[in-house]
């Protein structure tokens, strides 16, 4: 690592990073299979839809956009609700969207909650697609009708046009692609999230590798077999070579994969995620 390198990571501060939900669209179990791992006993096998928390450490910081911010939600999966009673997360101050599957933004009605508790707003950050996507999907939110019935979330919207700061730390968008969609990842010091991808453009790569790299990534590592729209567990262990990552954590997992016998024949450093894995990032 250079000396700039390890500046720039010194001065990004400590994180928790909260795996809220490790699975596929489907979630695993899927409905009707009876697959070993759908019908495992194993919690680690129980996935919902994909998302993570990150929690700032020390108290909230101000940003101008979003107030006081110490935890950051990426994505708002349809368990939200069920992830957030699960892993007791209390606050959630600026959330960021990689893209506008069903799987990652349908949950974000059940941000509501978190308006009333923290009386306020919440910041939301997206590409320029997304941004659109969103309010077009939930125009109910972002055009209210007159009737709210028992009310809608407070939403403040903003695109995303390189790196920002929330909560002291820079947030840098990695541009992915998703098959053919663009979509992105995050990275923050020395970890990254890198959801939801089939490969990392050449012009990305930079972004993971400059100013001292990134050393614990949670990267999409779909099942075996290849997918056109999602890294191979393969894949993604050449990417996580590539980066030279000292912890890697694979997410967005079918039921083609159990738990335990998969982790056992994944290299060192090398695990797949579950929901409630707990990573500290110094």
């Amino acid at each position: 690592m250079t000396a700039a390198g390890a500046d720039l990571v010194s001065r990004q501060p400590s994180m928790r990073i909260i795996v809220l939900g490790s699975g596929t669209s489907h979630g695993v179990p899927s409905i009707g299979c009876d697959c070993a791992v759908c019908r495992s006993s194993d919690p680690r096998d129980r996935r919902t839809r994909p998302s993570i928390l990150i929690d700032l450490a020390g108290d909230p910081r101000p940003d101008t956009r979003s107030g006081l911010v110490r935890s950051i939600l990426v994505d708002t999966s349809p368990d939200l609700r069920a992830q957030a009673l699960a892993c007791d997360v209390r606050r959630v101050d600026a959330i960021l969207f990689t893209h506008t599957h069903a799987d990652h933004i349908f949950g974000l009605d059940d941000v509501r909650r978190y308006n009333q508790m923290q009386k306020g707003a919440i910041a939301c950050y997206a590409d320029a697609p997304a941004v659109g996507e969103l309010r077009r999907i939930f125009s109910y939110v972002f055009e209210p009708p007159v009737q709210k019935g028992g009310g809608l979330p407070q939403l403040a919207l903003f695109r995303i046009a390189g790196p920002f700061t929330l909560g002291g730390a820079e947030i840098v968008p990695v541009p992915l692609l998703h098959g053919v969609m663009p979509v992105l990842g995050f990275r923050i010091g020395a970890f990254a999230y890198l959801t939801d991808c089939s490969r990392i453009p050449d012009a990305s790569w930079p972004l993971l590798m400059d100013q001292g790299g990134v050393r614990t990534v949670i990267i999409d590592a779909l099942r075996h077999r290849p997918h056109s729209t999602h890294f191979s567990v393969s894949e993604a262990l050449d990417v996580v070579q590539r980066l030279g990552a000292e912890r890697a954590y694979f997410t967005h997992i079918c039921h083609d994969l159990p738990h335990a016998e998969t982790c056992a024949h994944l290299p060192r450093g090398v695990e797949l995620a579950y929901d409630g894995l707990v990573l500290e990032i110094a």
